[in-house]
Parts: structure tokens; C-alpha cells; sequence
């Protein structure tokens, strides 16, 4: 008579599945937790310590998600897209679902819709952001990646309405590029916003009937 096989690997595989579901369900309440503290008070007087004691946690387990600096450029990605550290947007439901687009109409609508509800979701860590880089050249250097990680999204998505047609090409790419930069940029939400006094569904409006203008076709009415 055959000895029975005892798998060991599921047990395993369900602790590391458990532990991994633990881990992230702790960094999204630190993520929480520090997004307000650096909404209300800024880069400066938010302290790992004061993010540990309202999100619930040691400051050990804070300290292990990163330096400060690199926790705020998190908790700016995780208040946009409920995710932290992801490197192509299409790899998001937000990408998936421009994907599943196939109409231009449709597509302005939704990347103008997307990039007023993430504005809204993140302009109040701006002040930090700025603020806090001013004066931490790490933090800096965390923006400056920050930024470059954003053009290139914007560029991944350009290349795919590109190979659909949807794109002016009278225009080089890379200019159209940097204006749906400029146009979906959280700089010129604040702007137009907080100093212009511009209603969120005014900026909503504006942001697509300028890409509409500047970087997609034109649906011009043909003339006889």
C-alpha cells in the first residue's frame, strides 16, 4: 500500500496570500492616514510619528514604507489612482477602460472627466508637495520623478489614440504631447480654480474642448 502524499504548498500559499492582503490592507490605511495629515498640514509638521498614530500602526511599520519624502509622492498616487508604485496606466482600470474606448467623442469625454476627478482627489496635497520640495532636495528629486512618470502615461496613451487616427498630424507629437501635458496638468487646475475662480465643472469643459481643439481632430462641418 502507496504512503499517502501530503501537499504542504497550499497551507503556504494561503499564509503568503494572507500576509500579502495584510500588508497592503496597512499601507492603503498609512497611505490614508498621511494624505490627510499632509492636506491639513503640510510637508513639514507631518511627521512619521503623527501618520502612525492616525492610521493605527507602529512607526516602525510607517518607517517601512519609505522616507517621508517618498511616502508623499505615494499617497499622491494612491489618492489618484487607489494604487501606488504602478508604472503603466494600462495596467489600471482607468487605462483598461480608455482602452475599451472606440469612440474619439467618448474617449475626450472620459480623459477630461478622469483628469478633473483626479485633480480633485490630489490637488490638496499640492501645497505639500511644492512646499515641502522648496526645502528637501530629496523630496525634490521624488517630484521631479513624479512628473516625468506623468508625461510618460500621457505619452503611452498619445501612442494609442495616435494608432487609431484619433490625433491631429499637423502637429509634431511631442507638441502635442506637452500640451495635453499642460492642459491635464494639476498646476493648471490649481490655477484656473483656486485663482482664476473657475467652477470644477468650468475646468471640466475647458480641459476638453481645448485637447478637442488643439490635440485631436477636429470635427469641423464639411462645406459644400
Amino acid at each position: 500500500m502507496e504512503p499517502k502524499s501530503i501537499s504542504k504548498s497550499a497551507p503556504r500559499s494561503y499564509r503568503s496570500t494572507l500576509r500579502q492582503q495584510q500588508a497592503e490592507a496597512t499601507r492603503s490605511r498609512v497611505l490614508a492616514a498621511a494624505a490627510e495629515l499632509f492636506a491639513t498640514d503640510g510637508y513639514a509638521r507631518t511627521t512619521l510619528a503623527k501618520i502612525a498614530a492616525a492610521a493605527g500602526v507602529s512607526a516602525e511599520t510607517v518607517q517601512g514604507q519609505g522616507p517621508k519624502g517618498a511616502l508623499l509622492i505615494a499617497t499622491i498616487e494612491y489618492a489618484g489612482f487607489g494604487v501606488a508604485g504602478e508604472k503603466n496606466v494600462f495596467n489600471l482600470d482607468v487605462g483598461r477602460h480608455l482602452l475599451a474606448i472606440d469612440d474619439l467623442d467618448e474617449a475626450l469625454d472620459y480623459v477630461a472627466d478622469t483628469a478633473t476627478d483626479i485633480h480633485q482627489r490630489t490637488a490638496p496635497l499640492a501645497p505639500a508637495l511644492y512646499g515641502g520640495a522648496s526645502a528637501d532636495d530629496e523630496l525634490e528629486r521624488y517630484m521631479d520623478d513624479l512628473f516625468a512618470s506623468i508625461k510618460l502615461q500621457f505619452r503611452r496613451i498619445l501612442e494609442v489614440l495616435r494608432d487609431r487616427g484619433w490625433l491631429r498630424v499637423d502637429v509634431p507629437f511631442d507638441e502635442l504631447l506637452e500640451t495635453m501635458v499642460v492642459v491635464c496638468s494639476v498646476d493648471t487646475y490649481l490655477r484656473v480654480t483656486q485663482r482664476g475662480g473657475w467652477s470644477v465643472d468650468t475646468y471640466r469643459s475647458w480641459c476638453r474642448r481645448i485637447l478637442a481643439e488643439t490635440v485631436f481632430h477636429s470635427r469641423k462641418p464639411e462645406t459644400e
